[in-house]
């Protein structure tokens, strides 16, 4: 093999779903780093590989750059799995990515299983345009931010979410304006326990308003239209206000209000700037 860094995707679920290169790959390299070596080295197992295996996670990445980087100069052959699909998307591995590049080593992309396009596949959603948010913040005014943004992209959105916390998000969004949004939620996909379900916004909450199981995929419809635009031209206009609210002491239902009455801004935006700014957020 050439000597290079190899990012190799490995099955979501079944095993059966690992490519020909990509198992061929994990044999013939000279070491895999992987963010759970124990679940790794069942797969490396299985497909007969017999490469030393090296942790790699968000607390030792940066510590892992100049080993990577000596091996690379040495000749030798690196791979890095994650868990479960590819590597670097919502895992560890982009400062490696990026310090290899910078060094002007080879990176070799060797793709495979993806939660994303499975999950967005099966969604009967549109695909030509998406957008990948990853996970949600869980709180603040990062969370309300992210919730804004997902209201009004006018793209299909695809993020993960923990099997725990799915059954909030979904109210969250149902609550921001998004309840008759149409949406699938993917559970444990390509697993023994899959399941595909697909509603509106408001239907999954209730569905899944319990805690559930497994890993989960989010797909949801995009914005078809941002209703009332003219309120845009006004936009730093109607986050000063919202603030002086804020600082006033009003609550975020009561500033989501007055953004609508006063400026039409879309319920979504407002239930977001009054979660920002309200006497519960966080402020700018």
């Amino acid at each position: 093999m050439e000597s290079a860094l190899y990012l190799v995707s490995t099955p979501i679920g079944n095993r059966a779903d690992i490519t020909d290169r990509a198992g061929q790959t994990l044999r013939e390299v000279d070491v895999v780093y992987a963010e759970d070596t124990r679940r790794t080295g069942r797969l490396l197992g299985w497909i007969g590989s017999e490469a030393p295996l090296r942790s790699l996670y968000e607390h030792n990445e940066a510590a892992r750059v100049e080993e990577i980087l000596g091996r690379l100069a040495n000749r030798q052959c690196c791979a890095i799995v994650s868990d479960a699909g590819t590597p670097v998307v919502s895992d560890p591995g982009v400062r490696v990515v990026r310090a290899v590049l910078e060094a002007g080593f080879r990176v070799v992309p060797v793709p495979g299983a993806s939660a994303v396009l499975a999950a967005l596949a099966a969604s009967g959603l549109s695909g030509g345009r998406f957008v990948f948010l990853g996970f949600p913040p869980r709180r603040g005014a990062e969370r309300a931010a992210w919730i804004d943004q997902a209201c009004g992209l006018p793209f299909t959105l695809v993020a993960f979410e923990s099997p725990r916390r799915i059954g909030r998000l979904l109210e969250d969004l149902r609550q921001a304006g998004l309840a008759e949004r149409r949406c699938t939620v993917c559970r444990e996909l390509t697993k023994l326990h899959e399941t595909v379900r697909s509603g509106t916004v408001a239907e999954m909450a209730a569905e899944f308003a319990e805690e559930t199981k497994g890993e989960v995929t989010l797909v949801i419809e995009g914005s078809s239209s941002r209703g009332n635009e003219a309120w845009l031209e006004r936009r730093e206009e109607v986050e000063r206000s919202a603030a002086r609210m804020g600082k006033g002491g009003s609550s975020a239902r009561d500033i989501r209000e007055k953004l609508g009455d006063e400026y039409g801004v879309p319920r979504n935006v407002a239930y977001a700037l009054g979660l920002r700014f309200g006497r519960k957020g966080r402020g700018p």
